[in-house]
């Protein structure tokens, strides 16, 4: 396996797209070797589903698609990122707010520390965001495969 395997898909801002990106990230995570039943890989579809759900839900429309980009490094980090072109970036919400939605970033924080990831944001060249998380990479390559091609 390389020393750095990369995926991405670039979706309309629709709400159909959230179940298109988690199961494109799943796939992407089985090619690399990650057992479907194995809790990253839970973890990491409902994360997926969380970011996807807000560059859908929070961009007001002035996002017209987001990218999921998908990184395997070393065999150590996988990044997940979530790109959408608005400019507004997440906001952590007071626990005492009482509403029905907005608790996606307080899931996907809490996933990410669970598994002994990070969270983080980064600007766009086009003035919007990327909502990354890493998460340690704890697939062994299978016996008798070659790394680092």
């Amino acid at each position: 396996m390389a020393d750095h395997q990369e995926a991405s898909v670039t979706l309309p801002s629709d709400p159909a797209s959230v179940a298109a990106a988690r199961r494109y990230v799943a796939e992407v995570l089985s090619e690399w070797g990650l057992p479907d039943d194995a809790d990253t890989a839970d973890s990491v579809r409902l994360i997926v589903s969380e970011l996807a759900t807000n560059a859908v839900q929070h961009t007001f429309g002035q996002s017209p698609t987001f990218t999921v980009d998908v990184r395997l490094e070393r065999q150590e980090w996988l990044r997940v990122g979530v790109t959408d072109s608005h400019p507004r970036w997440p906001k952590r919400l007071p626990a005492a707010v009482q509403q029905d939605n907005g608790r996606g970033m307080v899931i996907i924080r809490w996933l990410t520390a669970e598994a002994g990831g990070r969270l983080s944001v980064t600007p766009t060249e086009d003035g919007g965001k990327t909502v990354w998380i890493a998460l340690p990479w704890s697939v062994v390559a299978p016996a008798g495969s070659v790394t680092g091609c």
